[in-house]
């Protein structure tokens, strides 16, 4: 794994943050991947349920970074094969997608044009202060959610294909996705289009409940609308 791909080196590393970007920097790095976990301590402690949809909130919106989605294809495939201990199948799939490791970490990775991807570390390891659904001791607040009746909301939608303003009736346990359907349907948005919604220059990822995005009353919401357009291959 000695091999120089020449791929860029940017300074500075967005640990906790999902992005990728492209530097101008030659480097010469490329070291395998490291067979330990990285020890970290959240700043609110998680039960592993709360974890995990969290780490499937970040593979649900990375794609919609800069970078190639099959690059994050191959990196949540080597993230997961990582997670059951299996390094020699997690790097053989980085060898595969040509994804170089400056550091020997996940946490900085960059694909043979040189673009920057960043997995967050509670994707690659769980936390020391990781706590029990059914710990007792544990506050409110971070024990598992509680399921109650839904409550009706009135939300407000900007399109980017139209720049219009648009008003949605959700219920407060409904996920983004189902919000964007729903969106779809009465605004009869193109059937190959894809909408990413932002709130406070937030990305909302597609599993989260409109009542947990915390969204006050009259506040406005970004939906991003991009037609998937594809070649068509004339044949005789």
């Amino acid at each position: 794994m000695g091999a120089c791909l020449g791929v860029p080196e940017r300074r500075g590393s967005g640990v906790g943050s999902a992005f990728s970007d492209s530097s101008l920097s030659p480097t010469t790095k490329n070291k395998p991947l490291k067979e330990e976990k990285i020890k970290w301590k959240s700043d609110i402690p998680l039960t592993e349920f709360q974890l995990t949809r969290k780490r499937n909130e970040f593979w649900d919106t990375a794609p919609a970074f800069e970078g190639k989605s099959e690059v994050w294809a191959a990196l949540k495939a080597a993230t997961d094969a990582v997670s059951k201990d299996d390094y020699s199948l997690a790097q053989a799939i980085l060898d595969g997608a040509g994804i170089s490791l400056p550091g020997g970490s996940l946490v900085e990775c960059y694909d043979e044009l040189g673009t920057r991807y960043s997995i967050p570390i509670y994707c690659l390891s769980w936390p020391a202060n990781l706590i029990s659904a059914t710990d007792r001791d544990s506050p409110a607040e971070f024990s598992e959610p509680v399921i109650i009746d839904p409550v009706e909301l009135k939300v407000k939608v900007r399109i980017s294909l139209t720049g219009l303003d648009v008003k949605l009736n959700l219920n407060s346990t409904d996920t983004i996705s189902a919000a964007k359907k729903k969106l779809a349907e009465q605004e009869e948005l193109p059937n190959d289009s894809r909408q990413r919604w932002y709130y406070g220059g937030k990305l909302l990822g597609d599993r989260t409940r409109i009542g947990e995005a915390n969204i006050p009353p009259n506040h406005l919401i970004q939906c991003i609308v991009n037609i998937l357009e594809f070649d068509i291959i004339q044949t005789q």
